[in-house]
């Protein structure tokens, strides 16, 4: 990238996991957000079966939806190469055309490292954090060990490995009920069920291992509100923590599930969400914590419980997950806490992208 020139941006969206319209709902807004005086953007398909496509640039005044950026990246007529023949292809012409890359990828072989370590095997830069972080916030077992070694304060939970679906006795008595069973690496509540009764556990440990993951999440429930904090890395390294945001939504949903995150017209996000001073101030800290003992990079989505303790003079908060790529629409819950902040969704966006570049120049060794 010369002095003077546009900065040459890849949109990386689809993917094989069960998020790939989520993806492409997110990579369709950040196409049309991103400044074209300042960005060249090049919008770059992972197919549901792994075969990548690299699209153009067009001006967007209007768009484009999610079917028109799809178009953008329409497969070439003629012969098919394979899926690891069309990433090799793509990748090694990235590497060439490309200053940094926005993998607005959600869920397995996007969110969870495999992404991060090809672009850094091809010395591609990119938004958001690195292999380690990617791998480890997408494992909600693993995230929770980290976190609570830390001290901040987790759901208790048990997790199950290959086919078991047996809670012990103790266990059950240590959680009680309600209880939550969720695939350990998946996102946007797939898989996700509330279990009321223990007879229902072994078909919600079946309904989360559809998802075609093996361990299981087994978690107590927390009852309190739920709240959502936005934490974003500037170039210059500063990591500040968004307004908090708070998630309601109608009672025909047991929790916030998948219905309630993308198709309910009634699903309210209050943004700053109206708490005492001191539990902003204690949600916000933990979040940035959170951000730190993952190892993140760019920006992080921590989902805190506030659970209603009797007697406590300390605010109580517990993380219920992390996010290291959350959903990025303009209307998601990222966006909507940093617009609340006063940082509109292209200025974010330009923060994402200046803070990848900033961090690449900054390795002890050139990768290119």
């Amino acid at each position: 990238m010369s002095a003077g020139s546009k900065i040459r941006v890849a949109v990386i969206f689809g993917g094989r996991s069960a998020e790939h319209d989520v993806s492409c709902a997110s990579a369709a807004s950040i196409v049309r957000h991103l400044r074209r005086e300042r960005y060249e953007v090049t919008p770059v398909r992972i197919g549901a079966g792994g075969g990548w496509t690299i699209g153009r640039d067009r001006p967007v005044l209007d768009g484009p939806d999610t079917a028109t950026l799809l178009d953008l990246t329409r497969d070439p007529a003629g012969p098919r190469p394979s899926a690891l023949e069309s990433m090799w292809g793509a990748l090694s012409r990235l590497s060439e055309e490309v200053d940094v890359a926005f993998p607005a990828l959600h869920g397995g072989h996007g969110e969870d490292g495999t992404i991060q370590s090809t672009l850094d095997v091809f010395g591609i830069p990119y938004v958001g954090s690195g292999v380690f972080a990617c791998g480890i916030g997408m494992d909600k077992e693993l995230t929770k060990k980290l976190l609570a070694h830390a001290g901040l304060r987790v759901a208790d939970s048990v997790t199950l490995q290959g086919t078991d679906d047996v809670v012990s006795p103790r266990d059950r008595a240590r959680l009680g009920l309600p209880v939550f069973v969720k695939p350990a690496r998946e996102g946007s509540s797939v898989g996700v069920s509330k279990v009321d009764d223990w007879a229902s556990l072994a078909g919600a440990v079946a309904a989360a291992r559809r998802t075609g993951l093996s361990k299981v999440l087994v978690e107590s429930a927390i009852h309190g509100r739920e709240v959502d904090v936005g934490v974003l890395e500037y170039p210059d390294g500063r990591v500040v923590a968004g307004p908090p945001l708070e998630i309601r939504y109608p009672d025909a949903h047991s929790f916030f599930d998948f219905d309630a995150k993308y198709r309910s017209d009634r699903t309210v996000f209050d943004v700053p969400a109206d708490l005492p001073a001191a539990v902003t101030a204690a949600v916000q800290e933990r979040a940035v914590e959170a951000f730190r003992v993952l190892g993140c990079a760019g920006l992080l989505r921590v989902d805190f419980f506030l659970p209603t303790v009797h007697g406590s003079e300390e605010p109580v908060v517990v993380v219920n997950e992390v996010n290291t790529m959350p959903g990025f629409t303009a209307m998601s819950q990222y966006p909507r806490m940093w617009n609340a902040a006063g940082l509109a969704y292209p200025a974010l966006l330009d923060v994402l992208i200046d803070t990848a570049l900033a961090r690449w120049a900054r390795a002890p060794a050139p990768r290119r």
